[in-house]
């Protein structure tokens, strides 16, 4: 990183984190739960502003932060869709730092904050314009591919690989040999989990919150099922194990999670979707489970620590927009 200071934020569905970052440094950081959703629930992103400035004052008030003064503000992820502060449209891939840097637009928005404020845009994989003939080849992403490059810059993945991100929305990304990300392919699993946890007959099954670490017993047995009678069949079978009361909430959670993993992990390897190094990021005790699944596919993977893994965020963001930087100096 360069030794400027600079305020980081990353926006995703339901969160959103902002630091205070002075060269490698992180001065202070602040999070909410406070995401795109909620502006696609309220039809405005006035929480999400309102929050973002909150958060922003919070990590400037902190006593390190009175001996530096941010130059701007960088953010990646939902922030720049059309649910976020401004919509920056996706660049196609294959992308790199070069064609991501090319791609930031810069922004003013006085009721968050007096800086200017550097929106970085996400990654397109296949047509701008799907439809039935295209879809299958066609992915979004946004913030993942800030990710991704700093994955690298902090030589925590090596290229060619391929990343797997279980957050919000499972995504499995390619990286060619040139660093740049070629393509990706994401689902909905991370929501259903949560939607299926929380909001549907098995919330009284599993734990409402997620289990420190998962059974891999249950998670085999989840994934086993889930090949023999599908997904929404595997998962009415959470419901009768629970009533056949022989076995704990904790295993009931594994083996729902086992199913998700046979739901995504089967189509991409029939696809050889997965190649090269893997790395996994995000998901906790469920990183461990696609971490065992894939060995059983004769793939190692690397789980990146969180700790680690925000760093490497926010060293993405350092390269896109030093490099944005020093494009805009040489015009």
């Amino acid at each position: 990183m360069n030794d400027s200071c600079t305020i980081y934020v990353d926006t995703g569905t339901t969160n959103t984190r902002v630091w205070l970052v002075c060269g490698e440094r992180i001065i202070s950081r602040a999070s909410a739960m406070v995401g795109v959703r909620d502006t696609a629930r309220d039809g405005t992103p006035a929480r999400l502003r309102a929050s973002l400035g909150q958060l922003i004052t919070e990590v400037l008030a902190v006593p390190e932060a009175q001996e530096c003064e941010p130059e701007f503000v960088a953010a990646a992820g939902m922030i720049t869709s059309s649910l976020g502060l401004a919509e920056v449209p996706h660049i196609p891939a294959p992308a790199g730092i070069s064609e991501l840097s090319a791609a930031v637009r810069r922004y003013d928005f006085p009721d968050i904050t007096h800086l200017e404020v550097l929106l970085v845009p996400g990654v397109r994989t296949g047509p701008q314009e799907a439809d039935l003939n295209t879809i299958e080849s066609a992915d979004l992403m946004r913030g993942e591919e800030t990710m991704c490059l700093g994955l690298l810059a902090s030589e925590l993945a090596t290229a060619p690989c391929t990343v797997i991100n279980l957050g919000s929305h499972w995504k499995v990304i390619s990286i060619d040999a040139s660093g740049r990300i070629s393509g990706s392919t994401t689902s909905l699993s991370g929501e259903m989990i949560h939607t299926t946890q929380t909001q549907t007959i098995l919330a009284s099954a599993v734990p409402q919150t997620r289990p420190e670490s998962l059974d891999p017993h249950w998670v085999e047995s989840g994934m086993l099922e889930q090949r023999k009678t599908g997904l929404a069949r595997a998962l009415f079978c959470v419901r009768l194990l629970e009533q056949g009361r022989q076995s704990t909430s904790e295993e009931r959670f594994a083996f729902m999670i086992g199913s998700f993993i046979a739901s995504d992990l089967d189509p991409l390897i029939a696809h050889r979707a997965i190649d090269g190094e893997v790395i996994i990021t995000g998901g906790g005790p469920i990183a461990k489970a696609w971490q065992r699944a894939l060995a059983r596919e004769s793939l190692n993977a690397t789980v990146i620590p969180d700790g680690e893994l925000e760093r490497a965020l926010l060293r993405g963001l350092d390269r896109i927009t030093s490099w944005w930087r020093y494009r805009d100096q040489e015009k």
